[in-house]
């Protein structure tokens, strides 16, 4: 029994076959380019279709976990995108499966999916006897998050719950590409950071300015690469303190590319945690980057099709 885990993400797809005990072959990415469709049955068809038992996919979003369609906010060519079906179809194509339409194919937003992989694989479960609740965001294109609560990825009536990235942040703030204003991915995403950073004078040394490159100029003391890793910590934790007020959350998890920063981002993160905190039970967070690097992802698209022992099965809404 395996899953073919795919991972859709705002400039780069993964894939990856995985088996219960968590044991992962076949991993491959590629950037999206031009063609998404064509990239992502170029992984398909490479991951191959033997012994598969189910697909699961975790999407940037927004998305319709009941349709099956998605919008990722940073493919512009894809609105209400048949993702479901197109897997399908690939999968029947390229492996000649007999009833493609009778095939599992489960899908959820890629932050719900990267919060399942921590909590299935990353070392961040509730095994205690109360119930726990996770909360995962990635910081890369975009920013995207999701709610793990006692196991189960909390999706909501269409599968968009834990859309921390479109938390307005700042009602005065600038134009999202979601359509609202002042949302967090306004300020904390790397293209965001980077864009405000070359706008208040930092000149990157690389030849393509990006988060990597901000990132070790905040770590080198750049004053104004460390006001950007600032200020997206700020912005990070009025919106994490927000959904713990609703949520009770226990951990926090930081992955994607922009956390690949390590402590140039999460240690004023952790103060800005601490300094906002009010109410008691919102002192309790920890905070701290994912375990899994850029597999989370992948392991948490996974568990949407996979049997775990000890894991509440998931149920689509």
């Amino acid at each position: 029994m395996t899953a073919l885990a795919i991972d859709i993400g705002g400039t780069k797809f993964a894939v990856a076959v995985v088996h219960p005990d968590g044991t992962m072959t076949r991993r491959a990415e590629l950037p999206v380019g031009p063609d998404p469709v064509a990239t992502l049955a170029s992984l398909v068809r490479d991951a191959g279709a033997a012994g598969l038992t189910g697909v699961g996919i975790g999407s940037a979003g927004p998305i319709d976990a009941l349709a099956g369609t998605v919008s990722p906010v940073n493919i512009p060519s894809w609105r209400g995108f048949p993702l479901v079906d197109t897997v399908r179809e690939l999968l029947a194509d390229l492996h000649d499966l007999p009833d493609p339409h009778g095939f599992p194919v489960a899908l959820a937003g890629d932050g719900q999916c990267m919060a399942l992989g921590e909590w299935w694989r990353g070392g961040h479960g509730g095994h205690g006897s109360a119930p726990r609740v996770l909360l995962g965001i990635v910081v890369s294109t975009g920013v995207g998050g999701g709610l793990v609560l006692d196991g189960v990825p909390y999706l909501g009536p269409t599968g968009n719950a834990g859309h921390i990235g479109h938390i307005a942040i700042d009602p005065h703030g600038q134009r999202c590409p979601c359509g609202a204003v002042g949302c967090l991915e306004t300020i904390a995403s790397g293209p965001s950071m980077v864009r405000w950073a070359l706008a208040n004078g930092w000149t990157c040394p690389a030849a393509h300015p990006d988060a990597k490159a901000l990132a070790a100029d905040a770590a080198r003391g750049v004053p104004v690469a460390q006001l950007a890793f600032q200020r997206t910590a700020d912005a990070l934790a009025a919106a994490i303190l927000t959904t713990a007020a609703l949520f009770d959350v226990d951990d926090v998890v930081i992955g994607g590319g922009v956390a690949a920063a390590g402590e140039t981002l999460l240690a004023p993160l952790r103060q800005a945690v601490a300094k906002q905190a009010g109410l008691d039970f919102l002192h309790r967070l920890t905070v701290s980057r994912t375990t899994l690097e850029r597999d989370a992802g992948l392991y948490g698209a996974a568990a949407l099709v996979l049997p775990s022992e000890g894991r509440t099965p998931y149920r689509g809404p």
